[in-house]
């Protein structure tokens, strides 16, 4: 008996969103289906007060008629009568990803398990840090680290740094593993709906520093976590995935802390996933999850 073939399939997936009308999923379905595609997953959405149509399509490209290099123009014939906004992507396409993060660990450490047990299609390129302290845990992994120190009076010079090493490892998209900075209107427009945030979700109750102990004074029963693409507004871009973890009056701060850590892990891990398989779909600072 042969062995089973395990080459990971090549497959394309279309990331849709345009005017609700009749016809859509036919259209696109059968501009696959006509050039010999065969289709792997396909789901959408309507949002009925806004009109608006989303979808997501994968197929297998094994014998899919139409080159990969020519697929996006041909397609264009069926976007433009449906003025659709879209994007195309191919499966073996490795995305590069930078990770900020400044002292705490947590988040930092579950990404790069995941990234060494194979759990992620991703190349992480760099790691880069306002502080040393993750300069050992970066190579242990093998990983780039640079520290690029940033205070109120350096931070549009800083930024530039970042920049700059962020071209130079040809980064597409950044994850802030608890990067304790705000970041500037000008920086996220160089990578819009490509930087990926995480924090706890007590905003805007307990804005600020310790807010575990400040919940933990107020008795709170659900602690939480929030993970966003970043935009010029704080804390208010487009929200990818959010989870809750009940607490009572058992647990201490520390507890709190440590439950809270889990919740950001997690949340954190489930976005990025969902940004690498290219389920994300934004639209008026909102979100479709095709999950």
């Amino acid at each position: 008996m042969d062995a089973p073939d395990l080459t990971p399939l090549l497959s394309a997936t279309l990331l849709i969103s345009c005017p609700d009308r009749k016809g859509l999923v036919a259209a696109v379905t059968d501009f696959i289906s006509r050039h010999n595609g065969n289709i792997l997953h396909l789901d959408q959405h309507v949002d009925a007060q806004e009109n608006v149509f989303f979808m997501r399509v994968e197929w297998d490209l094994a014998n899919f008629q139409i080159p990969r290099e020519a697929i996006a123009a041909r397609f264009e014939a069926i976007a433009t009568p449906f003025e659709m906004t879209w994007q195309l992507h191919f499966s073996d396409q490795i995305p590069r990803m930078a990770i900020f993060v400044s002292k705490e660990a947590h988040c930092l450490y579950d990404i790069l398990y995941r990234h060494q047990s194979g759990e992620w299609a991703v190349d992480i390129a760099v790691i880069i840090s306002n502080h040393p302290d993750m300069s050992d845990l970066a190579a242990k992994f093998g990983i780039p680290y640079r520290v690029v120190p940033v205070s109120k009076d350096t931070k549009p010079e800083a930024e530039a740094a970042q920049l700059a090493l962020l071209e130079e490892f040809k980064i597409d998209f950044v994850v802030l593993a608890r990067y304790m900075q705000i970041i500037s209107e000008n920086f996220v427009s160089h990578y819009p709906n490509r930087i990926i945030n995480i924090h706890h979700s007590f905003l805007p109750a307990f804005a600020g520093a310790k807010p575990y102990h400040r919940a933990h004074g107020r008795g709170v029963k659900i602690i939480g976590a929030s993970s966003h693409y970043v935009t010029a507004e704080l804390d208010a871009g487009p929200i990818i995935e959010q989870d809750i973890m009940r607490v009572n009056h058992r647990d201490s701060v520390e507890d709190l802390v440590r439950k809270g850590k889990d919740v950001e892990k997690l949340v954190l891990s489930r976005a990025v996933r969902y940004h690498l398989n290219h389920q994300v779909l934004v639209y008026n600072n909102k979100t479709v999850i095709f999950a």
